[in-house]
């Protein structure tokens, strides 16, 4: 590759820190621990731009921290991504799906919606580019669409990314955009409330989803920020609990569970991560993939399932 397009590609280190995104947190551990996942994602995204053969960038990704692993793929699908559309006509985010990276099939998809909100004739048309993805994950690219507007324009207003998106693509941004406030605010449950508080009530649901995920994937809770965030999410604790249910499953495949993904499905959905990742593979085979909204079938299914159990689960938490 051209050592001019490497060059333009390059994303600075100190884009993913708390102090140039404007970030808050009042713990110095929570603040290292997201800046890491930031840097984490930033190695595989450079290793991707600058290695043609994409077994030997899986050996590269591979010497990553198992427990942050996934970042790295994640950033790898974002400069795959951004190749593939600049090249026109290469598919070499499809092929890492297909084979290296498909253990990480999850954060590959999100990973390209990084680069789709990046483009501008891409971003104008995501939902219509999505398409020849899988029916069910393709969703995960507007997740992280979602994401990148949160993490990156936080302070600005939603109505441009917004405005050609259809509701159920909305729904997802809304989840991905959720999962955003968990790095904009430090895993600061009260915060990350308020934010959510100030979003359309249809989305809601949605955003506190992405706290789920955010909180059981990246990690940066204590047992008490677990507490209070199952409090906070009030109407929407079944949400919450999906969201650490689908964090489960995604380290599950990858083979890279964690403690803290562990801790997080007892204290947000009051089940070992086994039996979130068994509730979400149940699920999974209960959807119809020919809807219009396959992706939004499953979340409420997992939904559903969390809601007739949630007052056992709350129980459970408090007398922890």
């Amino acid at each position: 590759m051209l050592p001019i397009l490497i060059k333009l590609l390059s994303i600075n280190g100190r884009e993913v820190t708390f102090a140039r995104r404007g970030f808050s947190s009042s713990n110095p551990e929570v603040r290292d621990r997201l800046e890491h996942v930031g840097t984490i994602f930033l190695v595989g995204y450079h290793a991707a731009l600058q290695e043609r053969e994409l077994e030997a960038l899986r050996a590269r990704l591979e010497q990553v921290a198992l427990d942050v692993r996934g970042f790295a793929y994640e950033g790898a699908a974002m400069a795959i991504a951004l190749l593939d559309a600049i090249t026109r006509g290469s598919s070499r985010l499809a092929e890492f799906m297909a084979g290296p990276g498909k253990q990480h099939i999850y954060m590959l998809h999100v990973g390209a919606g990084w680069a789709y909100a990046r483009l501008p004739w891409l971003r104008r048309r995501i939902e219509a580019v999505t398409c020849k993805f899988d029916p069910v994950l393709r969703w995960l690219i507007l997740d992280g669409y979602g994401f990148h507007q949160g993490y990156f324009h936080f302070k600005e207003p939603l109505s441009s990314a917004l405005s050609r998106l259809s509701v159920g693509a909305r729904h997802v941004f809304y989840q991905g955009l959720g999962r955003s406030l968990w790095f904009v605010h430090g895993c600061d449950p009260d915060q990350i409330s308020e934010a959510i508080s100030s979003f359309p009530a249809l989305y809601q649901c949605d955003a506190w989803s992405g706290i789920g995920l955010a909180c059981a994937y990246a990690g940066g809770a204590t047992a008490s920020d677990l507490q209070e965030l199952v409090s906070m999410a009030g109407r929407f604790v079944s949400a919450l609990a999906q969201g650490a249910a689908f964090a489960a499953k995604a380290r599950q495949l990858a083979g890279n569970e964690a403690a803290h993904t562990e801790l997080a499905c007892a204290a947000l959905a009051g089940v070992n991560l086994e039996q979130a990742v068994a509730l979400c593979d149940r699920a999974l085979t209960q959807i119809n993939r020919d809807s219009s909204s396959p992706y939004q079938q499953w979340r409420e299914l997992v939904q559903n399932s969390f809601a007739r159990n949630a007052a056992p689960a709350v129980a459970q938490l408090k007398e922890a």
